[in-house]
């Protein structure tokens, strides 16, 4: 595995509503960087974009500077201007479903190929050593096509082919046939998955396609990107640190890029989103309550810890007596009646008032 591709800057700054002024792609680019992320897509390159020479530059003086890629289409004026800013990987992109080839844009497969074949030879005239092809729709391609693509892709000397589920209809086990296929046609060929998440499947598509073979995934941060957005930035680099021990990357930063982006975006990263929601690893329901007690593990899959994070129990109408007594403890106020008596005080208490009790509400009751 090589790593992961953050593509914020780019898909995510896609999402409708949402645009980053050049102050903030800074900002979230080196917090990108410094959490470990492998290669980070800046934007498209197109002179459209004025922010894209001092956001190029900004981040090649960054202490920890990942590879530096531009998304380009395959328009002669775009790969002359992305090459003249430099990027380490340029990523081309072309249709490869039906759909998308003669609906939208009117063309057919023969002009497909002769504008790869005539995009890499330009790309690779300019100068640019790592070509990444992105092949929109692949997951509605018809085979055939896709597999002459990819051929002539291979035969021009792309670097990496990049599947793009672009409406994210894929599953884990579609997107490990997928890359599990091309791996072994093409065993020394970069393979990359972009997954969206239409059916809420991106970030496990991403990692069954890290699974199968795949040298790097998508991601975002938050899943920023088009309709549902993408794979979540924090959601893999939790996966693949926390359970598959990867040493790349700096999970206790997710929280502070999270929030960050969330601020620039104007969105609220919700109490129970994975990783870095603020209520993760708060419970008040008995039986949980127990377990965490006997031994935290048997009901969080990683210390909050790891991810700058602190349990939370909470006595509510949920709550059980072994909860009352170690709460009660904690807070130097052993129950005056029978712990029985005392839980169904609590449970009445929350459930009148329909939340959880604060301390001093429970310190009044005991």
């Amino acid at each position: 595995m090589f790593g992961l591709i953050d593509s914020t800057l780019r898909e995510g700054a896609q999402t409708p509503g949402v645009m980053f002024s050049l102050a903030q792609k800074i900002a979230i680019a080196k917090a990108i960087a410094e959490i470990g992320i492998e290669e980070i897509e800046l934007g498209v390159a197109t002179r459209h974009d004025a922010d894209l020479p001092a956001l190029m530059a900004a981040c090649r003086n960054f202490a920890q500077t990942p590879r530096l890629a531009l998304w380009c289409r395959c328009r002669s004026e775009d790969i002359r201007y992305g090459a003249s800013l430099g990027p380490d990987v340029l990523s081309l992109s072309l249709p490869a479903s039906d759909l998308h080839i003669s609906k939208r844009l009117g063309k057919s497969h023969a002009w497909v190929l002769a504008t790869l074949r005539e995009s890499v030879r330009l790309a690779k005239d300019l100068g640019l050593t790592v070509i990444s092809l992105g092949i929109e729709d692949s997951s509605r391609a018809n085979p055939e096509f896709l597999a002459k693509l990819i051929a002539a892709a291979v035969a021009a000397g792309v670097t990496r082919i990049r599947f793009a589920d672009t409406v994210g209809i894929l599953t884990p086990n579609s997107t490990s046939a997928l890359i599990a296929t091309w791996q072994r046609q093409y065993p020394n060929l970069e393979l990359a998955f972009h997954g969206h998440n239409d059916f809420g499947l991106a970030s496990a598509n991403a990692i069954s396609a890290l699974d199968a073979g795949a040298q790097w995934a998508d991601v975002t941060v938050l899943g920023l990107g088009e309709r549902a957005g993408c794979a979540r930035l924090e959601e893999l680099v939790g996966m693949l640190t926390l359970i598959k021990n990867e040493k790349n990357y700096r999970v206790e930063r997710l929280g502070p890029l999270c929030a960050m982006v969330a601020e620039a975006t104007g969105r609220a990263v919700a109490a129970n989103h994975p990783l870095v929601g603020s209520a993760i690893f708060t419970c008040e329901t008995g039986l949980h309550v127990q377990g965490l007690l006997a031994d935290p593990v048997s009901y969080e899959p990683f210390p909050p810890e790891r991810v700058n994070s602190r349990r939370t129990i909470l006595l509510g109408a949920k709550t059980g007596s072994r909860a009352v007594a170690g709460h009660c403890a904690r807070l130097g106020t052993p129950p005056l009646t029978s712990l029985p008596a005392m839980v169904a005080k609590i449970r009445q208490r929350a459930a009148a008032l329909g939340r959880p009790l604060l301390d001093a509400e429970i310190r009044r009751l005991v």
